[in-house]
């Protein structure tokens, strides 16, 4: 099934997309006590939005091979994990902005995994139990603000540095998905999820003993070999298959001041 958030006569609602057709629910999907209205609108007379605000964003970085010859012996014991600020969620077709002052930013097309129930110290055979659906995401990146310790936070928390959409498929198999992205419409990544290091079932697991996810808190599970910089002008397209394609155009902001301490 398919859900989708989106703005309708001054409202913001939710509902299933079937073809070009959504019928609105009441509530968000997640929650268990939703309902349908009733009421069917034309995807054509919406605006689709980014299918949730998430509680939590969370990242792994360095998490896709090339191929299988350049898998690494031995997994990492610390996977490499970040945080972004839900405040850098745009939805579909909304503007990348890139920052003043800043000379390069990355695109980097994910699989979002969108937590549907409280998950704690669970095991890797039972995660899909603990998952509403997944996206289509983008985690837009400046490396100018990375750290040499490895702080990477700054650099992945603009605002627009997180799209997501255009919708959440919860009806999906997970190991057989692939990454693709393109960039003006020539092609760049194209991976399936098995060329991951750190599998969802294993990020998932480790993850739950390491905090408590909560239902809304999206997990972005790593972008595919072949992500690059993008400029002013270019559209970028992230497309997961059997779920979406998001696609965002990148403008630069009409401020002038780079962000700096005083």
């Amino acid at each position: 099934m398919k859900y989708v958030r989106f703005k309708y006569k001054d409202s913001i609602c939710y509902g299933i997309l079937r073809d070009l057709e959504i019928t609105i629910i009441d509530g968000s999907p997640i929650s268990k006590h939703t309902k349908t209205t009733g009421e069917r609108v034309d995807l054509n007379e919406v605006e689709l939005l980014a299918p949730l605000i998430p509680n939590e964003i969370i990242g792994i970085g360095a998490n896709f091979i090339a191929d299988e010859n350049s898998r690494p012996g031995v997994p990492p014991s610390t996977p490499i994990f970040f945080n972004k600020p839900k405040s850098s969620v745009i939805g579909p077709n909304k503007n990348i902005i890139l920052p003043p002052g800043i000379n390069s930013v990355k695109f980097e097309a994910e699989i979002a995994v969108i937590i549907g129930k409280r998950t704690e110290k669970i095991n890797e055979e039972n995660y899909q139990d603990y998952i509403f659906g997944v996206t289509v995401g983008n985690d837009v990146t400046s490396p100018e603000y990375f750290r040499e310790d490895g702080h990477w936070f700054v650099g992945k928390s603009f605002p627009s540095f997180t799209p997501l959409g255009p919708v959440i498929e919860t009806d999906v198999d997970l190991a057989e998905l692939s990454i693709t992205s393109a960039v003006n419409d020539q092609p760049f990544q194209d991976s399936p999820t098995s060329h991951m290091i750190v599998s969802i079932p294993q990020m998932m697991a480790y993850l739950s003993r390491v905090m408590v996810l909560q239902p809304g808190d999206v997990i972005l599970t790593g972008s595919p070999v072949g992500a690059d910089f993008i400029e002013e002008g270019d559209t970028v397209t992230c497309t997961v298959s059997g779920v979406g394609q998001l696609t965002n155009t990148v403008i630069r902001s009409e401020c002038t001041n780079k962000v700096k301490l005083k």
